[in-house]
């Protein structure tokens, strides 16, 4: 099908496939389409449908909220077209020049617990995939409705093993099937997706604020920083936010991270639901250890050292709505912002 769009940088088109979502169809394309989640939590992805047939699949996606169906709005992550179609979107559009999205293959392997709630599992996948640090990829399963967005742990080229964590959930549907014994399943990835992403060649100090298991995409930056020995010039300071010292994961690399960094890498590891006993983890003492929610521990402790810096945050929507606003109020300019929300 022929997808029109028309934006405030005009009208482009694009082809669809009918087993492929209208968001899916742009990105493979090179189309900037707005998007974050790309799974239908955030609704940025939102337009009106002004002609042709769709189905949408998910009508009670939390990021539909603010849509009004009567007029056509949709969430073009969850909306596959039927027909030839006319779609408004109300942001610019341009050509991408970064990796476009495409489908791939993946079996799942190398499932392990890190915490009693976070699970690390690996994707073997039928082609390579090259991604810049920060990025995520969508997951779907035959048999959960719906797919989900995990950002790489690891950074490498062309690699066909992606690295993923998973924060289990209360009916969380694919944290429960995954942890059902589910090595040398299939799943379908799409991606990479996503646009927080390190960019070495801008030369910039890095801030990077996590919260639980949205330190995934925090270890594949710091994973290609040190790759290129890139904190021989700059600084970086990393704050990871958790409930208590039982729920950390990932000591051990982010350890070794800062063992290769000359002196310029600071990690703080932030208990929320504890006072923190000592002023560096007993057992990997380039850690340090505070007490309180990170985006508190990481303004307060790079209040007025924003210079010539970037910031990487990712995490619960909460949580990165609130590490926004303490990094601007304590002087970084929102340019210099890019997070990650993971509803």
């Amino acid at each position: 099908m022929k997808i029109t769009v028309q934006s405030k940088s005009g009208e482009t088109a694009f082809q669809c496939a009918e087993d492929e979502t209208i968001l899916h169809a742009g990105l493979r394309q090179g189309l900037r389409l707005p998007y974050e989640c790309a799974t239908g939590t955030c609704g940025t992805c939102r337009a009106r449908v002004m002609s042709g047939e769709v189905e949408v699949r998910w009508t009670e996606a939390p990021g539909g909220a603010r849509l009004k169906p009567e007029k056509g709005d949709v969430l073009m992550c969850q909306t596959w077209a039927r027909s030839d179609c006319v779609l408004r979107v109300p942001s610019e559009i341009d050509v991408s020049p970064n990796l476009c999205p495409a489908p791939r293959r993946g079996v799942i392997r190398g499932i392990r617990s890190l915490t009693h709630d976070v699970t690390h599992f690996d994707v073997h996948l039928s082609e390579p995939i090259s991604f810049e640090a920060g990025q995520f990829v969508v997951i779907e399963a035959r048999d959960v409705r719906g797919g989900r967005a995990y950002s790489m742990v690891n950074f490498e080229n062309a690699t066909d093993k992606i690295e993923l964590v998973l924060k289990r959930k209360p009916g969380g549907g694919f944290s429960k099937w995954l942890i059902g014994e589910r090595e040398n399943v299939e799943v379908d990835v799409f991606g990479p997706l996503g646009r927080a992403v390190f960019r070495p060649h801008e030369a910039k100090n890095i801030v990077c604020i996590a919260g639980g298991s949205g330190i995934a995409g925090i270890m594949s930056i710091l994973a290609h920083a040190v790759s290129l020995d890139y904190f021989g010039e700059h600084k970086g300071s990393v704050f990871f936010g958790v409930r208590t010292l039982a729920d950390t994961f990932y000591l051990e690399p982010l350890s070794r991270y800062v063992d290769a960094s000359r002196g310029n890498l600071d990690v703080t590891v932030a208990l929320s639901d504890e006072a923190a006993a000592s002023a560096t983890h007993k057992d990997y003492p380039r850690l340090k250890l505070a007490g309180g929610f990170v985006h508190e521990v990481a303004t307060a402790a790079m209040n007025g050292r924003y210079d010539n810096a970037i910031a990487f945050v990712a995490g619960p929507p909460p949580m990165v709505d609130a590490t926004i606003r303490g990094l601007i109020v304590s002087g970084m300019a929102t340019k210099d912002i890019r997070y990650d929300k993971f509803a």
